[in-house]
């Protein structure tokens, strides 16, 4: 068994707002990664010299 399908089991409704309801639950993992998960490990790894030389 997937993950990918035991969430779709658990999810309530037909399958119009399950795929709304996966949607919007993508788009709020996407904000939050890029609001605080990628700042935070930007400030964390933070490469010396990041050009390349020709």
């Amino acid at each position: 068994m997937s993950v990918y399908a035991a969430l779709w089991r658990i999810l309530p409704g037909p399958v119009w707002f399950r795929v709304i309801l996966v949607l919007a639950i993508l788009a709020g993992v996407i904000f939050v990664l890029f609001t605080w998960v990628f700042p935070w490990v930007d400030g964390i790894v933070n490469p010396i010299d990041v050009t390349v030389e020709q």
